[in-house]
């Protein structure tokens, strides 16, 4: 009967280099930990909206319940993309040591299922014997390192499946809430009467304005240029540069001047968003124009400073009427599109936090920042946050 010893020592030492050369990879706890914690703040959201019904105003209290919904959404698709991407590293991981993991198991089970008297035998002798119980005794540590790696790696995949199970569930719990607090919001705002006014109502000049544009830009340039006026100056608008928030969850998809896939360059940003998504503006501002522009859908122009004005266009729906004085949060339109059903939401949410980029993403609103006939750069007046990133490649 031939050794096998020898035979086993020489699949146990060529895998031994590989064993001691990987590294540690950063555990999946950290993500699980976010997106739990994103959980949380979901939850806390949803649970507000009682409150938020019987609330002195409820546009305010509303709008929070949104808010804190959509954030907290989006730092669990940030939590849930972590976790599925260090998935996706342990299991390309396994594939591409396939082979060398099953060499050890063949290795070990022939240790296990040889007669200690055939492993013993070495073509060499006594002390070549002696010398393969050596070289043995080193691998082993290496070989029980390597197995308990891989039952941490197999941990980690576990946690991460049982994030993602009760991830989904949860979210198909919560989703009616949040459709139902945007219903009352939508009505909370058509019957609000405690808004001040400060522009005097012209509704023939904007509509002459409007039927006489060929494009945003001529109509928002069009609409700077109305005097209207008849209330005191807004608050120092230019001493909030670089410190604004952005007006809604989502992806940056184009910066200012970047053109799209047919080359076409728009003097704003264009911002992917969830379907349904809410807009607020991002200061206290007064309403210039709301409605339909064109084939820009529905347009909302608002004043926060005399001589600026923040354009936004594509929302399913808009609030609120020209002359309003908006406070800062305040909301200003929903984003349109459908959501799945209550049954296929959560799964959904969680293969497209898997796939990451704008996966789930299908909306588009587009920001614009003018100063008297100029555009300004969006980038040099907002804070790029939690809320709203730069597209990842």
């Amino acid at each position: 009967m031939k050794p096998f010893l020898p035979l086993i020592l020489a699949a146990l030492i060529a895998a031994a280099p590989s064993l001691s050369a990987q590294e540690t990879q950063p555990s999946v706890t950290a993500a699980v930990t976010e997106a739990e914690d994103a959980a949380a703040q979901l939850r806390a959201a949803v649970e507000k909206l009682a409150d938020a019904v019987s609330a002195d105003d409820q546009v305010v209290a509303l709008t929070e319940v949104i808010r804190g919904y959509e954030q907290g959404l989006a730092a669990l698709r940030d939590g849930l993309r972590q976790a599925s991407a260090r998935e996706a590293d342990l299991r390309a991981r396994f594939e591409a040591q396939r082979g060398r993991l099953a060499s050890v198991l063949g290795a070990m089970t022939a240790l296990q299922q040889a007669p200690e008297t055939t492993m013993l035998l070495h073509p060499a002798g006594a002390l070549a014997n002696a010398r393969s119980g050596m070289v043995l005794s080193d691998v082993t540590p290496g070989l029980r390192t390597e197995a308990e790696r891989l039952q941490d790696d197999l941990a980690e995949i576990a946690t991460v499946r049982d994030l993602q199970a009760g991830a989904a569930q949860m979210l198909g719990t919560g989703l009616a809430s949040v459709q139902e607090a945007r219903r009352l919001l939508a009505s909370a705002v058509t019957d609000r009467s405690s808004l001040p006014v400060r522009y005097a109502d012209a509704p023939a000049e904007l509509q002459k304005l409007r039927d006489a544009a060929q494009s945003l830009d001529e109509f928002a340039a069009g609409v700077s240029r109305l005097q209207l006026d008849v209330g005191p100056p807004m608050e120092d608008f230019e001493g909030a540069q670089g410190t604004l928030p952005l007006p809604v969850v989502g992806t940056i998809l184009r910066l200012y001047g970047q053109p799209d896939a047919a080359g076409v360059e728009r003097p704003g940003w264009v911002i992917a968003t969830p379907p349904a998504a809410l807009v607020t503006t991002p200061w206290a501002a007064t309403i210039r124009y709301r409605g339909p522009l064109l084939d820009y859908g529905n347009v909302m122009i608002i004043e926060p400073a005399r001589g600026y004005l923040l354009v936004f266009a594509g929302m399913s729906q808009v609030f609120g009427e020209v002359g309003d004085v908006l406070q800062a949060g305040d909301p200003i339109g929903l984003m349109g599109g459908t959501e799945a059903s209550a049954q296929e939401f959560g799964a959904q949410f969680v293969a497209d936090a898997a796939i990451g980029g704008n996966a789930g993403r299908t909306e588009s609103l587009y920001l614009e920042l003018r100063k008297g006939q100029e555009t300004l750069d969006p980038a040099e007046w907002f804070v790029l946050n939690p809320v709203v990133e730069p597209e990842q490649d």
